[in-house]
């Protein structure tokens, strides 16, 4: 009889984790992309992830009760332990000259941009919540985990998990609003004379903000 996949993966079975790689990769890219606003980050995240649960493949037992959960709480962790190196890496390269870019005024560019837009909003107002309320609201509300997997997640109890999701929501609810209209201040045009200011002093100004 084949062994369950949890068993094949802790035995070494690398096919077996490529099926746990093929179901799971995209819940995890999703959760950084949310989390940070980043897609290239993302990207560094989920093989950091996929990296370290196979290095802890000896934990996939009978405890873990949801593998997409167990890969959800290495993720976070992969995030916290992170983030501080790739703020110093975005800084760096925020102070390089950009290329110059042709523009495309298709709608298709113009939608991507809002979106962008919008998303790096999300990610700005998410990180000025505290890292608990942060982690907890991120795993539940973004990545769809119940309360209870939210907790095995993170090694929290689920009241904890409740709380702190409360405390989040309550502070998100004006905070993207805040950021959304501080890009439109940075974007609107300054004093009577209707001058638009230089483009590239609105994007150093917002890539500030989000890597404050």
């Amino acid at each position: 009889m084949e062994l369950p996949l949890n068993e094949r993966v802790r035995s070494g079975d690398r096919a077996a984790f490529a099926e746990i790689f093929d179901e799971h990769a995209g819940v995890v890219y999703a959760h950084a992309v949310r989390t940070t606003g980043d897609w290239a980050f993302a990207e560094d995240v989920m093989s950091l992830t996929f990296l370290e649960a196979w290095r802890l493949r000896d934990k996939l037992c009978k405890e873990v009760r949801s593998v997409r959960a167990w890969l959800l709480g290495i993720a976070t962790n992969v995030m916290r332990n992170t983030a501080r190196s790739a703020r110093r890496h975005r800084a760096a390269m925020s102070r390089l000259s950009r290329p110059e870019m042709l523009p495309d005024f298709s709608d298709e560019v113009v939608g991507q941009m809002a979106d962008a837009q919008r998303l790096a909003a999300a990610a700005r107002a998410l990180q000025r919540l505290k890292r608990t309320e942060r982690e907890v609201f991120a795993l539940v509300v973004w990545s769809d985990l119940g309360y209870a997997a939210a907790a095995e997640a993170l090694g929290i109890p689920v009241g904890t998990v409740r709380s702190r999701l409360s405390r989040a929501r309550e502070k998100l609810r004006g905070l993207v609003d805040e950021e959304l209209a501080a890009d439109r201040r940075v974007l609107e045009p300054q004093g009577a004379s209707g001058h638009i200011p230089d483009s590239g002093v609105a994007v150093r100004a917002s890539h500030r903000r989000g890597t404050r």
